[in-house]
């Protein structure tokens, strides 16, 4: 069994900046990649940010040059720091992990619970 934590969302000024974190922890065996994404509401699920375990990036087009993912691989977390911070960013942010459990097992997608981001002033 897979668990993801996630920590350090809350409500923020226009402007302003977070640092989200996220911690998987269970019988790991590898990670292909880590990542976030958010729903706002009546909104679909969107790609924030992901990091692929040879350190590729991708980022959702909004959030381009204002957030940074970064990760440990042997501590298996990842982070999320979100700067310049807008009022369309308020949704509900998930981390999520593609790994496997075992050398043969099938990889799989596992989510946080999700916190929230409120950015208002």
């Amino acid at each position: 069994q897979v668990q993801l934590v996630e920590s350090g969302g809350g409500l923020v000024q226009p402007g302003g900046s977070l640092r989200l974190s996220c911690a998987a922890s269970g019988s790991i065996f590898s990670i292909s990649a880590m990542g976030w994404y958010r729903q706002a509401p009546g909104q679909q699920r969107e790609l924030v940010a992901l990091l692929a375990s040879s350190g590729s990036t991708n980022y959702g087009d909004s959030v381009k040059g204002r957030f940074t993912i970064s990760g440990d691989n042997a501590k298996n977390t990842v982070d999320l720091q979100m700067n310049s911070l807008k009022a369309e960013d308020t949704a509900v942010y998930y981390c999520n992990i593609i790994a496997r459990v075992s050398k043969t097992s099938l990889v799989t997608v596992y989510w946080g619970q999700g916190t929230q981001v409120t950015v208002s002033s």
